[in-house]
């Protein structure tokens, strides 16, 4: 069931997704609103879920992970035990910052930084070729990433 929103309401999803840490204040005005208005929106929107976190986003490459790396696992095994052993397996790789359970060619899509390839090649021969289930593997090196607004444009 999808929530009605309105032109403010998108126009302040907006906002939060191009900077998350706004305040009240700040997006009232850009959208001519009160702040105790703009905070009763967001409050209702968390509410609601739609706005589920405000996250971080640190830069990799500024902390010293030069290579994002995107792999495709397929399972060499696949049933209820080795899908959650795979799981809870692969989420205690520090590299591994993204886990998505996929339909399609393969089973797991991961985002894997390293400093850089040498360090990515002992990440994937120690750690994730080791993962229970682990089978077939394709890598794609990230070159660029251009960050969209999503669906509300």
């Amino acid at each position: 069931m999808s929530l009605d929103l309105d032109d403010l309401d998108r126009a302040l999803l907006r906002e939060l997704a191009r900077d998350a840490r706004q305040s009240a204040g700040a997006l009232g005005r850009k959208l001519g609103l009160s702040q105790p208005a703009t905070w009763r929106r967001i409050k209702r929107l968390q509410d609601e879920k739609v706005i589920s976190a405000r996250r971080l986003r640190l830069d990799a490459e500024k902390l010293g992970f030069g290579v994002t790396v995107f792999l495709g696992v397929k399972l060499a095994v696949k049933g209820r035990v080795s899908v959650e052993d795979f799981e809870r397996a692969v989420t205690a790789i520090p590299e591994v910052q993204v886990v998505q359970h996929v339909l399609g060619a393969y089973d797991y899509r991961l985002r894997v930084v390293a400093r850089d390839i040498s360090d990515f090649e002992r990440v994937l021969r120690r750690r994730i070729m080791t993962l229970p289930g682990a089978g077939e593997v394709e890598a794609n090196v990230l070159l660029s990433e251009e960050r969209l607004p999503g669906p509300l444009g």
